[in-house]
């Protein structure tokens, strides 16, 4: 059954692949990123790419907007969009740490917030974290904005989950492990991930589309490092 799917961070790395995969299944696809026009130039039927920018309210009315006029209802929410700074804690900026939790966390509940009264129970809103903000996973030095913010996304979707159990929609987090893209290029030049932005986009589409099956309000290990 064809679905309307909301991506987040689409222009590069697992959202554009993850925009390629659903579309070439038919799905309808709304494409939300800075910069729209890695998508726009695929020049996929079902899927509509829009420049957005998560923490811009006007922005956030773009997509109410949309939905509203062209769909009607939202089946599939992937917040995928992320902001990663690398830096010692002493050094790190206030203003980039309040931009990693404006981005991973503030922006997310807004657009989760605009979206819910489009989505049914049957919805799935999947929200991307990162292992580094699971309690107890192992930690890296110059994380300390990027990883807490994604903690504390994981929190914000297990409170999601309880709120909605009864109505809907179903909430779940994907902790992931390292993958091959740019931003944890720039972040971590040199570094070779075991997983490429291609191999966790086809893990997370099939995921989006059937997990809510047999999971909600929970925070799912994505990585095949141990510990």
């Amino acid at each position: 059954m064809k679905k309307n799917i909301i991506i987040t961070g689409t222009s590069r790395g697992i959202g554009f692949e993850m925009v390629q995969l659903f579309a070439k299944e038919g799905h309808n696809v709304l494409a939300l990123s800075r910069n729209e026009t890695p998508v726009s130039g695929l020049n996929l039927k079902s899927c509509k790419a829009i420049s957005f920018d998560i923490t811009n309210v006007n922005d956030l009315e773009k997509v109410t907007t949309y939905v509203k006029e062209n769909w009607g209802h939202v089946d599939l929410l992937i917040n995928n969009a992320g902001y990663l700074v690398n830096a010692p804690f002493a050094e790190i900026s206030m203003e980039a740490f309040q931009r990693s939790y404006e981005v991973n966390v503030f922006g997310v509940a807004a657009l989760i917030q605009k979206m819910l009264p489009f989505m049914k129970h049957d919805g799935h809103v999947v929200n991307i974290s990162s292992m580094g903000g699971v309690q107890g996973s192992v930690k890296f030095s110059g994380l300390s904005a990027y990883s807490s913010s994604k903690g504390a996304l994981c929190t914000l979707t297990e409170l999601l989950a309880e709120e909605y159990k009864e109505k809907g929609p179903s909430f779940n987090v994907l902790a992931l492990g390292a993958v091959k893209t740019e931003m944890l290029e720039e972040a971590f030049p040199g570094y070779e991930p075991p997983v490429s932005a291609l191999e966790m986009a086809q893990y997370i589409t099939e995921f989006a589309k059937n997990g809510h099956t047999f999971y909600n309000g929970k925070i799912l290990q994505v990585s095949s490092s141990t510990p």
